[in-house]
């Protein structure tokens, strides 16, 4: 069947005038979401915490209960989550009890952290809840055939790389972006590594071992030679 550029420019601007349609679903689907968590719970601890809780929170919490202990950045990198908005969160969380820290043997600078009972809970009734998501989400595709099915997974996946306010930013350079990040990541990994080496090595010194290499540092690193 041929179809005029009529018809692909009539088909486009419905696609267009669902998108706030959807925004506003996605919304509606939060509120939902409380809703259930709120019938298919009796803690009135976290009916309490329900009453002021947001999305992020709830994501936060379940991203630390499937990695606990974790720390922020991981949190950050594994769910998309930016880090300013993990440490507010988190400091939320902290106050409400959900949270605890805790520092491995080895660094006692890192915070890492973990849900307690209450958390707990919580994780585990959120994560019942994606349960009984997943399942109406694979009821409601269903419908579709194979071919159906193949052309909404690309365009998820092309809306994912896209950029509406920027389109000549293209898939290929939000990929080389992604690999200049990747670059970065690497060279930080490989910073902190010799850090902690470096720190390991001091913290077996005595006092007068400590000050001999301060002052070494301070000749070879911090010192100005003239020429």
């Amino acid at each position: 069947m041929i179809h005029s550029s009529d018809d692909k420019d009539s088909l486009i601007k419905k696609v267009m005038d669902t998108i706030p349609k959807f925004q506003k679903r996605f919304q509606m689907e939060d509120d939902e979401e409380k809703q259930w968590l709120r019938q298919n719970c009796s803690n009135p601890a976290i009916l309490n915490f329900l009453e002021d809780s947001t999305v992020m929170m709830l994501h936060v919490i379940d991203a630390i209960g499937q990695l606990e202990p974790v720390n922020g950045t991981t949190i950050s990198k594994k769910f998309g989550i930016p880090k300013g908005s993990v440490s507010k969160v988190t400091r939320k969380l902290l106050l409400k009890q959900i949270l605890s820290i805790e520092f491995l043997p080895d660094n006692k600078k890192e915070v890492y952290f973990r849900t307690t009972p209450l958390g707990k809970e919580i994780f585990h009734l959120h994560e019942a809840l994606h349960k009984r998501m997943n399942v109406g989400i694979n009821h409601f595709l269903q419908k579709y055939n194979v071919e159906e099915l193949l052309f909404v997974s690309r365009g998820l996946e092309d809306t994912l790389e896209a950029s509406w306010i920027n389109p000549e930013f293209s898939a290929t350079q939000a990929e080389a972006e992604r690999l200049s990040h990747s670059v970065e990541e690497g060279f930080e990994a490989i910073e902190s590594a010799e850090m902690n080496e470096i720190v390991e090595m001091l913290q077996q010194l005595d006092p007068r071992g400590l000050k001999k290499a301060k002052t070494i540092l301070k000749d070879v690193f911090f010192t100005s030679f003239e020429v």
